[in-house]
């Protein structure tokens, strides 16, 4: 009895010195924005690895930490065999969440939920702990409790009641190769760090304490030769239920929430994304400066380009900007592999490719590639995959505008930087070339230049700027016919010009078209966006013609009646529009009240379209008051 109150007040001890600051207490902001992530879950047996890309588990059987379940609960519960895992590896890209994990297990352990699982919890930051040259385990218990040193022996005494979390365990760099006769079974023997954490690993110095590892893929190589009977817990980010969760858990204001995941949803590309979660951090962060500028998302001058350029000035913080000649030299091999694979339609690259491009480099490849190891019996070495297809996209599409003082020759022959050549194969044929080429434009928007050598170190040449306004002038007047009106009928033009984000570019790439000719489209919040922008700069509009298209306001996948892009929602068109057309847009009576003051509000409106609605007589009656004020000087209404 005395023995069990002593160590509980041990454990009191160990929980308030955590409090006092040697483990900072996590801030209302972490509570309240935590969102379960969606793990896959392998005992060592069973464990293959991925092939690199995020979601890419299939097969495997995942699971969600929901509410009900702690996290610790979550990555300790038992096997098929009945049995709970000792030491559990979790593993991940950057920015997949391991850390943020880690600290949610020392929230439980801090408020006491953990009391059946564990006593205490030793958290080892090795990404920024300055970790000794050499020590016992007893001084690494030390260092994570200070107030305990002196208790460090007794604590250690029931070894199934405790932790030991090493969070970024690949920033060692150890190659966890030491002769097994040096191994230590004493927990206050001082052994070269190496060997001690081999000797915990191996289970020789604490059999029955429990383990738990988070990595990036780099490190599982080596981890693997130490342990036996692990089980690993691979982090495939938000499912599309957790995508909503976490922003309705970082915005506090539940319309705000709305506002910001419906300009998320509304984006494939940005929404896709999301599945990572500091890209979906990235986004509301963003979003949330946005908000409190303009309160009007539709306003919102961060495309999908600025949101990834953020994403990766939070990924490389700190590094790189001593020596920026490494960064850009990285970036340009990267790159060049990046529009390699997409031209060849490929998203796993061999060790030798990666090494051929000068590519492995520890502090940086983690960053952007995930490692691929082969389980036993495969005849093939380590493969690499971007963490994102659509992140492959961003530096192919930074591969032919990125500054080079030399050209780049991949592994795989001489790939050219041929602008042109991308955008007319994209116009022929290879349509998947499409987001490619949207990054393009964003990538040389003035404002992504500056952002990149400013923030990340990097050149950005603004060449490709004038091959892109003539492609872009060029492709419209070829799909319009001899005598007639040169029309834009393409919705990726308006994506095109809504990524570059400049008024005056917009204004150059449209002022030789009169039409705006878009049929049986259905048009996301996003689109609408990209749509507002460019009409708002395009001078010489005569003719807005949205025969059979839809809009959507709330949910892609929940079609509403709409007419035109609502005035509040900064779709103004510009006083020049002579004519809109807007057969089969199943427009209903609630939108006469819009059409109406657009009737009042813009006299250079002559001609409006309406067939095959369902206005009702309210509706019509709501268009005359329209046609009655002195400001409507329509012509002709069908």
């Amino acid at each position: 009895e005395h023995r069990r109150n002593s160590r509980e007040h041990m454990v009191r001890e160990c929980r308030q010195d955590r409090e006092l600051g040697t483990c900072p207490r996590e801030s209302p902001s972490f509570h309240s924005r935590f969102t379960a992530l969606t793990i896959a879950r392998e005992p060592r047996s069973k464990h293959r690895a991925k092939d690199g890309a995020v979601g890419t588990g299939r097969g495997c059987a995942s699971a969600s930490s929901g509410a009900a379940m702690a996290v610790t609960t979550a990555l300790f519960e038992p096997g098929g065999d009945g049995q709970t895992p000792q030491i559990v590896v979790l593993v991940g890209a950057p920015g997949m969440g391991k850390t943020t994990m880690v600290r949610k297990v020392m929230v439980e352990w801090g408020e006491g939920t953990l009391h059946t699982q564990f006593d205490f919890v030793f958290c080892v930051d090795c990404k920024a702990i300055t970790l000794p040259v050499e020590a016992s385990v007893a001084d690494l218990v030390s260092q994570c409790c200070p107030g305990l040193r002196v208790l460090a022996g007794k604590i250690l005494d029931d070894q199934k009641k405790i932790l030991f979390i090493f969070d970024g365990f690949e920033a060692l760099g150890f190659s966890l190769v030491q002769p097994e006769a040096e191994l230590s079974s004493d927990p206050g023997e001082v052994k070269p760090l190496e060997l001690t954490l081999m000797s915990l690993l191996k289970k020789t110095l604490l059999p029955e304490a429990s383990l738990l590892i988070t990595t990036r893929p780099t490190a599982l190589g080596s981890l693997g030769r130490c342990l036996e009977g692990e089980y690993y817990v691979e982090i495939l980010g938000f499912s599309a239920a957790r995508k909503e969760e976490y922003f309705h858990r970082y915005f506090e204001n539940p319309s705000k929430a709305d506002m910001a995941f419906r300009f998320a949803r509304g984006n494939e590309i940005l929404y896709s994304l999301c599945v990572i979660p500091v890209m979906s951090w990235t986004v509301c962060t963003i979003l949330e400066q946005e908000l409190c500028g303009t309160k009007n998302l539709l306003e919102c001058s961060k495309a999908t380009t600025g949101m990834i350029m953020f994403y990766l000035s939070q990924l490389l913080k700190h590094r790189g900007r001593d020596n920026p000649q490494v960064l850009q030299r990285f970036l340009l091999q990267l790159c060049s592999l990046a529009a390699d694979g997409i031209w060849k339609h490929k998203v796993v690259f061999e060790e030798k490719e990666i090494k051929d491009c000068g590519l492995d480099q520890p502090g940086l490849l983690p960053f952007f590639l995930n490692e691929r190891i082969p389980k036993e019996g495969e005849d093939h070495g380590t493969v690499y995959a971007f963490t994102h297809l659509h992140l492959q996209e961003f530096f192919a599409a930074m591969f032919y505008v990125l500054e080079d003082d030399r050209e780049m020759v991949s592994s795989l022959g001489r790939l050219e930087k041929d602008v042109n050549k991308l955008l007319e194969s994209y116009s022929k044929s290879r349509k998947d070339l499409n987001v490619t080429v949207r990054f393009l434009f964003g990538l040389v928007s003035q404002k992504s230049i500056e952002y990149m050598d400013k923030t990340i170190g990097c050149r950005i040449s603004p060449r490709a700027r004038e091959e892109l306004l003539k492609w872009l002038q060029g492709r419209h007047r070829g799909l319009s016919h001899p005598g007639q009106a040169l029309k834009v009928s393409e919705m990726d033009t308006f994506h095109f010009l809504f990524e570059m984000n400049e008024k005056s570019f917009a204004q150059s790439a449209l002022g030789h078209f009169t039409d705006l000719d878009l049929q049986d489209t259905k048009l996301t919040l996003y689109d609408q966006m990209a749509l507002s922008f460019c009409i708002q700069h395009w001078d010489g509009l005569g003719c807005v013609t949205l025969q059979g298209c839809s809009f959507h306001w709330q949910d892609p996948e929940a079609e509403l009646d709409a007419s035109v892009p609502r005035r509040d929602r900064g779709a103004e068109p510009p006083f020049s529009v002579l004519s809109r057309r807007l057969q089969w847009c199943r427009l209903s009576e609630s939108c006469c009240a819009e059409l109406a003051a657009l009737l009042a509000e813009h006299p250079g409106l002559a001609q409006l379209e309406l067939g095959d609605s369902s206005l009702c007589d309210s509706g019509v009656r709501l268009l005359c008051e329209g046609l009655r004020t002195p400001g409507c000087r329509l012509r002709v209404l069908r």
